[in-house]
């Protein structure tokens, strides 16, 4: 649905037997992932994931995040570990109708290197996986948007939070769920973040269904502005409007 900062100029296409391909292959992913742990059939390893204390950083232990409801279900952000989520972030990513805006199709070195940007940087951008009801279905970047350069274009408070959000599943897309998970993860950040007064987004201007989606989550049109790579709409979902949108 929403794309990076510095996405790939142009678009894929597809026909339909690609998109077969791609929907037995990333059934074949999830499949894996909701492999049981040891000795504990049919239990997704999601639902029992460890969770570590770390310090709140850059982004107030996102790690440590609760799930939060969605009208879909209950959506927790689980951040990624490369030798557990690569295989199927890198499939997704290769999705025509995702590498258009992400600009990051190609073999897993690619996604390692983006996910290895953020995984070994300073704390400033957390990349997650979307896990619905014990299922990974979606891919989030929480991001410090007042020390990413989106800052320059929208005259960044201390604190603001970016949101970057990918649907990984073709039957996911196009029916609402993207709202409501926007709206949820919107919220979630206020509520883990005292400190931050906006939610910001900055989808590219080409990518209706995505701004669409946002200004039902409650966000606001801001402004357009260009980044590299794109023309963007820059959306702010307020605090002291988040009881109004």
């Amino acid at each position: 649905m929403h794309e990076p900062r510095h996405p790939a100029p142009g678009a894929s296409s597809s026909d339909d037997t690609l998109d077969l391909q791609l929907a037995d292959e990333l059934a074949a992913l999830l499949a894996e992932h909701e492999n049981a742990d040891a000795g504990r059939p049919g239990r997704a390893r999601y639902s029992a994931e460890p969770r570590r204390p770390v310090e709140p950083g850059l982004l107030d232990s996102v790690h440590d995040w609760p799930p939060c409801r969605t009208p879909a279900g209950t959506m927790r952000l689980v951040p990624v570990r490369l030798e557990r989520d690569l295989r199927l972030i890198t499939a997704w990513m290769n999705d025509p109708a995702v590498a258009a805006f992400w600009g990051l199709a190609g073999p897993e070195q690619v996604t390692a290197a983006h996910l290895r940007a953020q995984l070994d940087g300073d704390g400033r951008s957390v990349p997650c996986l979307g896990v619905l009801d014990g299922v990974p279905m979606s891919y989030w970047e929480i991001y410090r948007a007042d020390l990413d350069p989106i800052a320059r274009h929208c005259r960044a408070r201390p604190h603001d939070t970016g949101l970057h959000l990918l649907i990984g599943g073709v039957p996911d897309r196009g029916r609402g769920l993207g709202t409501a998970l926007l709206r949820a993860v919107a919220d979630l950040v206020l509520d883990q973040r005292p400190d931050c007064g906006r939610v910001l987004a900055e989808p590219d201007i080409r990518n209706v269904a995505s701004v669409s989606a946002f200004l039902s989550a409650g966000f606001r049109l801001s402004a357009e502005v260009d980044l590299p790579g794109k023309r963007a709409a820059l959306m702010i979902r307020d605090r002291e409007l988040r009881d109004l949108l």
